[in-house]
């Protein structure tokens, strides 16, 4: 009958697996140090030391910021893009009385587009487009005339949200 595999099995495997290493690390370790009749060096090697920092004079930090700086502005200065000539065209304002011709212009164009639109309209639809202009007043009327009006306390409180 197989065995199942879970997540519990393997680990306890891996775990047992490294005391096993570690038991045979030390073993390994023992034998060296018999061998060399000395005790036994450790498998990883120490850190080197860190070097001390060397201390630099405020006078000697403020020249080499000084450079730096010069070092940025010619770079700054090189990279910059040249500055626009004075070639370039200034910008084209409307006179009134150009103004006055183009709302002219306008003007007329949208009164031929309606004298258009009366023409290509029905016969019957001119019949009853003067009814149809009453209705739509009589509507606005009458929806003017049913709202209703709330009281100023009530209209805030309903606002807020009864609150």
């Amino acid at each position: 009958m197989p065995t199942k595999v879970t997540n519990e099995i393997l680990t306890a495997a891996i775990e047992g697996f490294e005391a096993q290493k570690t038991r045979i690390n030390a073993q390994i370790a023992e034998l060296r140090e018999t061998l060399s009749g000395g005790p036994a060096k450790p498998a990883v090697a120490p850190q080197p030391k860190k070097r001390k920092r060397k201390r630099m004079s405020a006078a000697s930090r403020a020249r080499i910021a000084e450079a730096q700086r010069k070092r940025w502005a010619a770079s700054k200065k090189a990279a910059e893009p040249p500055a626009p000539e004075a070639t370039s065209k200034p910008k084209r304002k409307l006179s009134a009385a150009g103004r006055r011709a183009i709302i002219a212009a306008t003007k007329k164009r949208w009164a031929l587009k309606r004298a258009e639109a009366a023409k290509a309209q029905s016969p019957v639809a001119k019949k009853y487009a003067p009814a149809r202009k009453a209705a739509v007043k009589k509507a606005a009327v009458k929806k003017k005339a049913t709202r209703k009006t709330v009281p100023v306390a009530a209209q805030s409180a309903t606002e807020t949200g009864g609150q």
